[in-house]
């Protein structure tokens, strides 16, 4: 009888996490346009002036997709210069062949593919937490394509501890996928809006932040373990990359957040701008996690003054 409960009530959950993708692909549909690349397809939301120097590209951290970018600093941005937001591999309305694919160097080499096949030759690129180590690595792997490097609360070394029990179980195989399909997504859905509040401490999170993000396809199942592989093969990545950080040369500029709970600035920024040549760090002491929602302004002059710096080098390099 145990057993028969067990499995009722599985098939149940299953159900109900179906109901629930097809609700919220309903509520949060794709904006943009799909990119094919090798090992995946790209979302990709292209907005802004075409003809407004080099563009920017903002792509996302974990748990999250384009639009936790897009509002309110990309449509800021996007006034005055063309915006390139991308949904990361396996993420928003991305797809990846492979959920081992969850690697910032294969991701980096991803995107610079796509964004060849979109025409951008050169580019601000603008990058939140877990893509910090995501921007760093295409300043590595693919400086052709970067011209600046401007970075929000980023992971960039190794640190102590692990990234949650719960995405690691997910990333086992077997019993992830099974927790993934029945139980994560009716959990989630009540815990979303408090597990996002604590991310923005000590600043407020905005009315409407988990709806205006599209936050909740991150409990569509292919998703939510895509993002257990992204979080549990992190620590690996950075420390495997750590040692190349001084041979970044293109203009960096950080900016993160004293008390920021989520991304330790002592463990992650502060050692990356020792370290690369041309960085300049900006820590705010009242400022938490989600910079691009508490101080879109800055972050806006920021990226103004790095092209303002970079177009006229460019022109007398041409």
């Amino acid at each position: 009888m145990i057993l028969i409960f067990v499995v009722t009530a599985l098939v149940l959950l299953a159900l109900v996490t179906q109901a629930g993708v097809f609700a919220f692909q309903r509520a949060f549909p794709s904006q943009g346009d799909m990119v094919e690349v090798d090992g995946a397809t790209l979302h990709v939301v292209d907005i802004g002036p075409r003809d407004a120097g080099p563009p920017i590209v903002m792509l996302h951290g974990a748990s999250s997709n384009l639009e936790a970018m897009r509002r309110p600093l990309g449509d800021l941005l996007a006034k005055d210069h063309r915006v390139i937001l991308i949904d990361r591999p396996g993420h928003g309305w991305s797809t990846r062949a492979r959920r081992e694919d969850s690697t910032p160097q294969i991701q980096a080499r991803m995107i610079d593919e796509a964004l060849g096949k979109l025409g951008i030759a050169r580019a601000i690129v603008l990058v939140h937490s877990w893509s910090g180590a995501l921007g760093a690595r295409l300043a590595l792997d693919h400086p052709h394509r970067v011209a600046g490097l401007v970075m929000l609360a980023p992971v960039t070394h190794p640190w102590r501890g692990g990234v949650g029990r719960y995405n690691e179980i997910i990333a086992t195989p077997v019993i992830g996928p099974l927790l993934a399909y029945t139980v994560t997504l009716p959990l989630g859905y009540f815990v979303a809006e408090s597990g996002a509040r604590n991310v923005f401490l000590p600043q407020v999170m905005p009315d409407g932040f988990v709806r205006d993000s599209a936050t909740p396809l991150l409990l569509r199942p292919r998703e939510f373990i895509a993002n257990a592989y992204d979080l549990v093969t992190l620590k690996e990545s950075v420390a495997a990359q750590v040692a190349r950080y001084d041979e970044i040369k293109v203009p960096v500029v950080i900016i993160a957040g004293e008390p920021d709970k989520t991304v330790s600035t002592s463990i992650h920024a502060r050692p990356f701008a020792a370290t690369v040549p041309n960085a300049r760090l900006i820590v705010l002491p009242d400022l938490g996690h989600m910079v691009q929602n508490a101080v879109p302004d800055l972050v806006k002059t920021e990226i103004e003054t790095m092209i303002g710096d970079i177009v006229p080098v460019q022109a007398a390099a041409d």
